[in-house]
């Protein structure tokens, strides 16, 4: 890979695309994408480990992630977890799919679940 962040959804969804099959080529433990921070909160982040994506979740994000989940058939949620200490839900999400479906989904999920702006910047800090 010779880029690490992007700023425009087409940017991004190459980006993804490259990342998620860097990750899968190289057999790695995880790819992990960040955002930029925008305001006091946490920036979201989503990690793919193999066939699993990673993500935490708020109530109403969990929400709206079972509701994208509605038109990825090929993904489910396997897994979710809150511990106490935490504000919210940890979700581990199978997808058994593409590079490009993966992508589409991460993509969707920051705009849909953390409804993040068009113009958000994302970054692949971990391949």
């Amino acid at each position: 890979m010779s880029r690490f962040d992007a700023a425009t959804e087409a940017e991004r969804l190459q980006l993804f695309v490259d990342a998620a099959a860097a990750h899968r080529e190289r057999s790695s433990d995880v790819m992990t994408v960040d955002v930029d921070p925008d305001g006091d909160e946490p920036p979201p982040w989503i990690q793919l480990a193999g066939t699993e994506l990673v993500l935490d979740c708020t109530d109403a994000e969990l929400d709206r992630l079972k509701g994208l989940l509605d038109e990825f058939p090929e993904f489910r949620i396997d897994e979710l977890a809150s511990p106490e200490a935490a504000a919210g839900t940890n979700a581990v999400v199978t997808a058994r799919s593409d590079a490009n479906r993966v992508a589409g989904f991460i993509e969707r999920a920051f705009r849909e679940v953390y409804r993040l702006d068009d113009d958000y910047r994302a970054w692949v800090t971990t391949v």
